[in-house]
């Protein structure tokens, strides 16, 4: 098959790459011309598709990228996996809407069209459609297929990569639906078919508001347990020897990534929209989770003070800019909004990430630096905000005069958790 990927980030790359290894021809289209240029160069950023990966699939001819849409074939099956931001709390799809007039400008009859950005229940019907046959003078269901198949991919997870993660797929009719899930079945192990669009567009925001939830419950536990003098850690750990019943979540400085800080105030604007009524598990979880880097600054705060120390002109090292361990990805970082806490206090901030390396969601006025010996006993303060495998713990612990931990990863007597 002849497969256009619109999106080559963290969840479209993987997919155009892996088409491309099982021997569909692959052609990755983005909108940002230096990406694309890394591509071309066979230099991947993101950590789930190797360099090397990314440059036998160019070199064997079965994928190449381009930033002109001029160029896009009339392709067998695209996949849409263009960003879905929130503008003040309300669903941003301009950039779906964009590159679905610009594929069905390239649609022709027997095509399929897959939208897997993360959005409410109705956009592939009562969006996506409407414009691709406004585009193309077809008709959906007729002349042409579509669907929607919901990302699930988890950055840097070894364990359950793309092509292991199970696959929801659904079309806007059995044909469609035959279609979609041929596709997928050609480059995922176990595809799981749904019996509309709307059911599977709900399936992606199910998923993340489940974990959403969750999270700000331990957060909010993380707070409350602390004045009661208990560890909320080893009290989570405990309750997770339950075999059934239970499903640990860990706490932390704030949630990041596109999913759970965006994606499950997608169904909460759809339901109020919809139904004229709150979705109130959303709201709460949305106020505890967005409101923990405060937290972690109050903490600091209050450590600080019984060193004599304000924040304002001390140094704080912040280990960790990506929003989880041992990835690059920025997007929504806690940290970012620690170190604007921070830095709006007065305080010296300088930040450690050995897999971000040039992040424009990374303040300017942060200080990037080395994890060093001598950078760790500079600081007045430590706070560990991303558990990335490659920082020496055992020196950090050894120079840094205080380390506030919000992961649970180290233990002294310099040490506080969060």
């Amino acid at each position: 098959m002849l497969v256009v990927v619109a999106g080559q980030g963290y969840v479209g790359l993987p997919l155009a790459i892996r088409a491309a290894e099982v021997g569909h021809r692959v052609v990755g289209y983005d909108v940002d011309p230096h990406r694309v240029q890394q591509l071309v160069a066979g230099d991947s950023y993101v950590e789930d598709v190797t360099s090397e990966r990314l440059r036998s699939a160019l070199d064997s001819a079965t994928y190449r990228v381009t930033v002109d849409a001029a160029t896009l074939p009339q392709y067998d099956i695209a996949v849409i996996t263009v960003p879905t931001p929130l503008r003040d709390g309300v669903p941003d799809l301009t950039h779906v809407e964009v590159c679905a007039q610009t594929l069905g400008k390239h649609l022709g009859p027997g095509a399929t069209v897959v939208l897997e950005s993360t959005t409410y229940p109705g956009t592939t019907e009562d969006l996506l459609i409407p414009i691709l046959e406004k585009a193309s003078g077809l008709t959906a269901g007729t002349d042409f297929h579509v669907g929607f198949s919901p990302e699930r991919i988890d950055p840097g997870n070894a364990v359950w990569p793309f092509e292991r993660t199970p696959k929801v797929v659904s079309g806007i009719d059995a044909a469609s639906l035959h279609a979609v899930e041929s596709f997928y079945d050609t480059v995922v192990e176990v595809t799981v078919p749904v019996s509309g669009t709307k059911v599977a567009e709900l399936t992606k925001l199910i998923e993340n508001t489940f974990r959403h939830v969750n999270i700000a419950l331990v957060n909010e536990i993380a707070m409350l347990a602390r004045p009661l003098g208990v560890s909320a850690w080893e009290a989570i750990e405990a309750a997770a020897t339950k075999p059934f019943g239970f499903m640990q979540f860990s706490p932390g400085p704030g949630v990041g990534g596109h999913c759970l800080p965006i994606d499950p105030s997608f169904l909460s604007w759809k339901v109020e929209r919809t139904a004229g009524v709150p979705f109130r598990f959303v709201d709460l979880a949305n106020d505890v989770n967005a409101h923990m880097p405060d937290y972690v600054v109050r903490r600091l705060t209050e450590a600080l003070n019984t060193h004599r120390l304000a924040v304002s002109g001390s140094r704080i090292l912040l280990l960790g800019l990506a929003y989880k361990a041992n990835t690059s990805d920025a997007r929504e970082s806690p940290s970012a909004r620690v170190a604007e806490l921070l830095h709006n206090l007065g305080a010296d901030v300088r930040g450690a990430d050995p897999h971000v390396v040039d992040d424009i969601r990374t303040a300017p006025w942060l200080t990037r630096v080395e994890v060093t010996a001598e950078e760790v006993a500079a600081s007045d303060a430590v706070v560990l905000l991303t558990d990335h495998a490659e920082f020496d713990y055992a020196m950090v612990l050894k120079h840094a005069p205080y380390v506030l931990d919000c992961r649970n990863r180290t233990s002294g007597a310099n040490v506080e958790v969060l």
